[in-house]
C-alpha cells in the first residue's frame, strides 16, 4: 500500500479539460473521429505514394514522410488524451510523461524542419526546373529527411532532461492534456538560469530557424515568379508550392498561438483547447490540402479507388490476361482503366471475326470520375 501512494504521489495529473467536465463525452466521441479520419487520410497518401509510379518524385517522396511524421505525431499524444477523456483519474507517470515530452519534441521539430526541406525542394522546381532532377538527388532527399530527424533529436535530447531534472510540487497537476514544456515547469520549482536560457534558446531554434529558411525559399520563388512575362505562366508556377504554403502557414499559425505569442511561458487553461488545433486538427488538415490542391494526389486516389471497384477477382467467368498485354497496354495508355479496355477489345475481335466485318478501332474507355 506504501509503495502505490508513493507511485501515485510521483504522478502528473492532467487538468487540461477539467472545467468541460459535462462535455468530455462529446468531446471523447469528436476527437476520436477526427484522429480515425486523420489515420486513414495519412495512410491512404502512403499508401497512394508508394504504389504509384507516376509519383515517385522528391515532392512526393517529402510528403510521404510527412504524413508518416503526423501519423506518429498523433500516436505520441492523442491515445492517452482519449482515454483521460473517460477516465476518472487522468494520470500519467514521471517516466511516462517523460517519454511523452521526448517524442513530442522530437517529431514536432522534425516536422519543422522537413517543411523547410519541402519549401527548398519547391523553390528549386520553380527556380531550376531544367536542373532539378540533377540537384534533387534520391540522396540529397535522403540526406535532407536525415538532417531533420537528426535536428528534432538534438532538440528532444537535450531540452527533456533539463525539464525533469528539477524537483516537482507535490501536487503535480498539469492544466493540459499531454506533457508540454511550459505546463510541466509550472509545476517544477525554479531552473536554474543557464537551464532556462537552453531551454528558450532551443525553443527558438526549432521554430524560428525553419520559418527562416522557408521565408528564404519563398523569397527566391517570389521573386522568379514576377519575372514571368505572362500571367498564366506566373500562375503556373505558383501553384506548383501552393499546397506546401497552404501547409506551412496552418502550421504556423497554429503553433504560434502557443509558443510565439506574447507571455508564452504563462499557461492557462484556455491553453489546452487552442493545443487541440496542432495536435489533432493540423495533422488531419495537412493530408486534406495536399489532396483537394493536388492534381496528382486526386488522380492516384481515383485511380486506386477505381482499381479497388474494378479488380478481376469481381469476374470470376473472365479470363485473366496475359502479363505482357498488361503491360503494353499500361505502356500505351497509362492512367485508364486497362482492364475494361481489353476486356472490351476481345469482345469486338470475336464479333469481328463472327460478322467478317473490316477491323475498327476500339473506343477507349474513360474514366468515370
Amino acid at each position: 500500500m506504501g509503495s502505490e501512494n508513493q507511485t501515485m504521489a510521483t504522478d502528473f495529473i492532467f487538468v487540461g479539460f477539467s472545467s468541460l467536465a459535462e462535455l468530455q463525452k462529446l468531446l471523447f466521441g469528436v476527437f476520436l473521429l477526427l484522429y480515425l479520419l486523420t489515420l486513414s487520410m495519412n495512410t491512404a497518401i502512403m499508401t497512394v505514394i508508394r504504389v504509384e509510379r507516376s509519383l515517385h518524385t522528391p515532392m512526393y517522396f517529402f510528403l510521404c514522410v510527412l504524413s508518416f511524421s503526423e501519423t506518429c505525431y498523433t500516436l505520441v499524444i492523442v491515445p492517452k488524451m482519449l482515454v483521460d477523456l473517460v477516465a476518472e483519474r487522468k494520470a500519467i507517470s514521471f517516466l511516462g510523461c517523460a517519454v511523452q515530452m521526448y517524442f513530442f519534441l522530437l517529431l514536432g521539430c522534425s516536422h519543422s524542419f522537413l517543411l523547410a526541406a519541402m519549401g527548398y525542394d519547391r523553390c528549386v522546381a520553380v527556380c531550376r526546373p531544367l536542373a532539378y532532377s540533377s540537384i534533387m538527388t534520391r540522396r540529397l532527399c535522403a540526406q535532407l529527411v536525415a538532417a531533420s530527424a537528426l535536428s528534432g533529436l538534438l532538440v528532444a535530447q537535450l531540452v527533456t532532461p533539463l525539464v525533469f531534472c528539477s524537483p516537482f510540487q507535490a501536487s503535480r497537476q498539469l492544466e493540459h492534456f499531454f506533457c508540454d514544456i511550459s505546463p510541466v515547469l509550472r509545476v517544477a520549482f525554479r531552473q536554474s538560469d543557464a537551464g532556462e536560457a537552453v531551454i528558450v534558446a532551443l525553443g527558438v531554434f526549432a521554430l524560428m530557424v525553419p520559418l527562416t529558411l522557408l521565408l528564404a525559399s519563398y523569397l527566391f520563388i517570389l521573386a522568379d515568379v514576377l519575372r514571368i512575362p505572362s500571367a498564366a505562366g506566373r500562375h503556373k508556377a505558383f501553384s506548383t508550392c501552393s499546397a506546401h504554403l497552404a501547409v506551412v502557414l496552418v502550421h504556423y499559425a497554429c503553433a504560434s498561438l502557443i509558443y510565439l505569442r506574447p507571455g508564452s511561458s504563462s499557461w492557462s487553461g484556455q491553453d489546452a483547447l487552442i493545443s487541440v488545433t496542432y495536435t489533432i486538427l493540423t495533422p488531419l488538415l495537412s493530408p486534406m490540402i495536399y489532396t483537394l490542391r493536388n492534381k496528382d494526389v486526386k488522380a492516384a486516389l481515383r485511380k486506386a479507388i477505381r482499381k479497388t471497384q474494378i479488380s478481376p477477382e469481381c469476374f470470376p467467368g473472365k479470363r485473366s490476361r496475359p502479363p505482357e498485354a498488361i503491360k503494353r497496354k499500361e505502356g500505351a495508355h497509362h492512367g485508364q482503366d486497362w482492364l475494361e479496355e481489353m476486356w472490351g477489345k476481345a469482345e469486338h475481335e470475336r464479333k469481328k471475326k463472327a460478322l467478317g466485318t473490316p477491323e475498327k478501332p476500339v473506343r477507349e474507355c474513360t474514366s468515370v470520375f
